[in-house]
């Protein structure tokens, strides 16, 4: 089976302390510089450590192309006083029906509930208009997994991945949330 990836354009949504809005050049150098922070790139699976020269234009240029699999949003809070990126989050598209959603915050930012008021913004506008919402943690980062049980998500088993900042295969807790 194959992924539909005729994209509409992405929207923003509006959660109490920020705006969920489509990554643009101009998010460039407060992403790499969250993104290239160690404690960030060693949570996720995905951004490497060291940060190499043009991955982050790379990577939003990805985001912005019309056949991309992948919809990253800005937890941008400068309407209300806060920086323009917290963080950023994300949901790719797996299968028909089926997505798996990814967030990190940048460290200034942390246990602050920022990445749950973005998770349950994103759940409720259920972009992608899925039935099944798929999210993985690795195992030494409690803090991300209760962001998931906050939101509604269930535990569905163990797993592993590779991290490209870790250079090792980390295990993971995968949950799911279905909607409505």
């Amino acid at each position: 089976m194959s992924l539909d990836t005729s994209n509409v354009p992405q929207v923003r949504y509006d959660t109490d302390r920020m705006i969920l809005r489509p990554l643009r050049m101009s998010d460039l150098g407060l992403v790499e510089m969250y993104a290239s922070d160690q404690r960030v790139a060693r949570m996720t699976s995905s951004i490497p450590h060291p940060l190499p020269p043009g991955a982050i234009e790379a990577y939003i240029t990805r985001s912005l192309a019309d056949d991309r699999t992948e919809d990253v949003w800005v937890m941008d809070g400068s309407h209300t006083g806060l920086a323009e990126v917290l963080g950023l989050i994300s949901l790719t598209r797996l299968d028909e029906k089926q997505s798996e959603i990814s967030y990190w915050v940048a460290p200034a930012f942390w246990n602050t509930g920022f990445a749950s008021e973005a998770l349950d913004g994103i759940v409720a506008a259920n972009p992608q208009n899925v039935q099944t919402l798929f999210g993985s943690v690795f195992q030494d980062n409690p803090a991300s997994a209760r962001v998931l049980t906050h939101c509604g998500f269930q535990y569905l088993g163990d797993a592993e991945v590779y991290s490209v900042a870790r250079e090792t295969t980390v295990p993971t807790w995968t949950y799911l949330r279905k909607l409505d």
